[in-house]
């Protein structure tokens, strides 16, 4: 499993060699939209939200940043970044690994959406704190996971693409844990392409 994992620690770079291309080839369909609506429905409107992972900033940040909302950005890779930039010169983006985030503030909705499945089981379970930590009271969080514990090896543009996921009853467990309530959980939605999608609320 240690060399398998090993393939996580290849996933900032493969972004930063392709970000260009995945960003041309990413859909601006706004498939997640009906998820990202029922997300804002707990958040107030124009409060800041914190995207963890936020790649090219669209079409996900974009929606948000266009809906009127505060959005900050965070992702690994600093060419993504750059695109998010110049797309969003006023908003607020960061280079930062989502396992040592610590921006100091706390934001009424966080997402991580097709982003907190590219770290390892391990990590996964440390990123709750870190929910926890950005998370103002009564706060939203969404992100995607895999449908059953176990890690996924995919392809991205001819390289090994790392997914990991826990079992089910494990993050319902850690959400409760770190004080969020499960408000909806749906494995392999149809239609998302097959997304599994977890929303939860600061209690």
């Amino acid at each position: 499993m240690s060399d398998v994992n090993s393939e996580a620690d290849r996933i900032i770079g493969l972004y930063d060699r392709h970000a260009q291309v995945w960003d041309e080839g990413r859909s601006r369909s706004l498939f997640e939209r009906a998820w990202l609506s029922r997300f804002l429905d707990l958040v107030p409107c124009g409060a800041s939200l914190l995207d963890i992972g936020c790649g090219s900033g669209e079409p996900i940040a974009g929606f948000f940043i266009r809906a009127g909302y505060d959005l900050v950005g965070v992702d690994s890779s600093a060419a993504m970044i750059a695109l998010c930039s110049t797309r969003h010169p006023t908003n607020e983006w960061h280079v930062a690994d989502m396992r040592a985030l610590s921006l100091g503030r706390t934001f009424a909705g966080i997402l991580a959406w097709d982003s907190f499945f590219h770290l390892t089981q391990s990590d996964q379970r440390g990123m709750f704190r870190l929910f926890r930590e950005h998370a103002a009271p009564g706060a939203a969080l969404m992100f995607t996971s895999g449908p059953r514990d176990g890690v996924a090896m995919g392809v991205f543009f001819g390289e090994p693409l790392f997914h990991a996921s826990l079992d089910p009853e494990e993050y319902r467990t850690l959400l409760s844990a770190h004080g969020f309530e499960t408000i909806a959980h749906v494995a392999e939605d149809p239609a998302t392409g097959g997304h599994t999608i977890w929303l939860a609320r600061l209690k």
